[in-house]
């Protein structure tokens, strides 16, 4: 009988889990009793709400489901907790480097302005990370549905914090709303000063919205990207250009992106040779955490134990760790397939 090890135990790198997304269900329903704030039915149950994204009614109750659980972090405190509970998470799934992705125009008006709001953000992830022993970053990311001269500002603010732990600028929200060209000018800003291009692309549009991420924004990093699966000659241009695509599984089926686990293409990026890193998305609305992506790679796609290792040791080659960190992480990955 072949030896099943715990994906768990394997060391790994987390680059897509957004920030209000990564709160533990409990967290919130105590912050929301706190705060005084009536939570819908979708986020008080025990089950992770029914999401359908692929039209603008889903999206937009998406979108409403993840304000209102925001609308909950209302003072740096709670902040600290969120930062710290996603830490103990990820060191319970095995990460050992965690990006989590913020937006922090979304938190400025409670926390006292844009540059509070991220410096908060900052010295919480600087004391989760010395906390748990997780090493943690930020990847400051602007929104599509917002004016691009706002993502100008967030990329200069970026910029200017890159020697405090932000490593990374990306743009999230409904990929099918502002094109990608029209954040040209953020992206520039962010990599002439240092930080990786990382937007999201590929999920909710077809193989165009990555083309653009790569033409437009000289994207190193693909949030989502799971649709270059439908074009052939896009993935072989990943794949060459070393193009790694956050993967979240679990978050597609949640969406409707596709309608099982097993859907999610997975093996096809894979044998393309395109370099993945699987995430969590938003745990908070989508029910799992970063193990279970590993799980579904194993159960539902027949990926190997050597094929999972291979996944986390691209996830922890994406990353925007120092050399010594990375080099720690995949010498552990190779004692856990050597046990």
């Amino acid at each position: 009988m072949e030896h099943v090890r715990d994906v768990s135990a394997l060391p790994k790198a987390h680059l897509h889990l957004h920030f209000t997304g990564s709160m533990r269900p409990a967290t919130l329903l105590e912050l929301a009793d706190k705060y005084g704030v009536r939570l819908p039915d979708a986020l008080t149950g025990a089950e992770p709400p029914k999401l359908r994204a692929t039209d603008e009614r889903g999206w937009f109750r998406f979108q409403r489901l993840y304000d209102t659980a925001r609308s909950c972090l209302r003072a740096p405190e709670d902040i600290q907790r969120l930062v710290r509970e996603a830490a103990e998470e990820d060191v319970r799934d095995g990460s050992g480097w965690l990006e989590i992705q913020v937006d922090p125009t979304s938190y400025a008006p409670l926390l006292g302005g844009l540059i509070p709001a991220l410096e908060i953000i900052l010295d919480a992830v600087d004391a989760a990370s010395r906390e748990t022993g997780l090493g943690m970053r930020v990847v400051v990311a602007a929104n599509r549905m917002k004016h691009p001269l706002d993502a100008r500002t967030l990329a200069r603010l970026a910029v200017r914090y890159a020697d405090r732990g932000v490593v990374g600028f990306g743009l999230s929200n409904d990929e099918r709303r502002g094109m990608a060209r029209d954040f040209d000018r953020a992206f520039a800003i962010a990599r002439e000063g240092g930080l990786l291009a990382a937007p999201h692309g590929g999920e909710l549009a077809g193989p165009s919205s990555v083309r653009d991420c790569l033409d437009d924004l000289h994207a190193r990093r693909i949030g989502h990207g799971v649709r270059a699966a439908e074009d052939p000659r896009l993935l072989r241009r990943l794949a060459d250009k070393g193009i790694t695509c956050e993967v979240c599984p679990a978050s597609n089926v949640a969406l409707g992106v596709y309608e099982k686990p097993e859907d999610v293409p997975l093996r096809v990026l894979y044998d393309a040779g395109v370099p993945m890193a699987l995430g969590a998305d938003d745990p908070l609305l989508f029910g799992s955490r970063l193990a279970a992506q590993y799980e579904i790679a194993r159960h539902d796609h027949g990926f190997t134990d050597p094929e999972l290792a291979e996944l986390a040791r691209q996830s922890i080659r994406a990353t925007a760790a120092p050399a010594d960190v990375r080099e720690g992480l995949l010498a552990g990955v190779d004692q856990w397939l050597a046990q």
